[in-house]
């Protein structure tokens, strides 16, 4: 960066950077389950750290094995984060 000052940056957050402990958990319930495609379809609250309202959406899952823990109707939370360009759902629990 040459002689440019970073003075001011400390608080800087990257906000491609999703990924984090202390990222709170999203209140969803399980709408539908495709293990074929490895996919959960969620209605869910806002995603506060991808900036996204809540809606109904369809989420691909970072471990198949999430998908056997929840089924239909489940009430969950869940944490979803950017990887590689896609909204991937990185933990859910009931």
């Amino acid at each position: 960066m040459g002689n440019q000052s970073m003075q001011g940056m400390d608080g800087m957050k990257n906000m491609n950077d999703t990924k984090g402990a202390d990222m709170a958990m999203t209140d969803g319930e399980v709408k539908k389950i495709d293990t074929a495609q490895d996919t959960v379809t969620l209605k869910h609250g806002p995603l506060d750290n991808l900036g996204m309202p809540g809606m109904t959406m369809v989420f691909k899952v970072a471990d198949p094995a999430m998908l056997s823990a929840v089924k239909v109707g489940d009430q969950v939370k869940f944490q979803a984060e950017k990887v590689n360009g896609r909204i991937v759902v990185t933990k859910i629990q009931k």
